[in-house]
């Protein structure tokens, strides 16, 4: 398999991967144990290009929604004027 086919393998089963993880850092470590697990010959390097890829997937379908981006409705901070 090429890193390619690794990434949609993985990016087609996140769903049932990463059902309960909470935010995009367990998401990585989550990823990065599959691959350990299932292709325990592939070096680090590869895992952490494969787990990138993925993640970029992940980014470009909204997969972790709008509230890992901050709040929009937030009120932008008063700025403290220096004397």
């Amino acid at each position: 398999m090429t890193n390619d086919d690794l990434i949609n393998d993985l990016f087609a089963r996140a769903e049932d991967l990463l059902t309960g993880i909470a935010g995009r850092p367990a998401a990585r470590s989550r990823l990065h144990e599959e691959l350990v697990f299932d292709y325990p010959a592939i070096p680090a390097r590869a895992r952490s290009e494969i787990v990138i890829g993925v993640m970029t997937l992940l980014d470009a379908d909204d997969f972790f929604g709008w509230e890992f981006c901050g709040d929009p409705f937030a009120d932008e901070p008063e700025e403290i004027e220096a004397d």
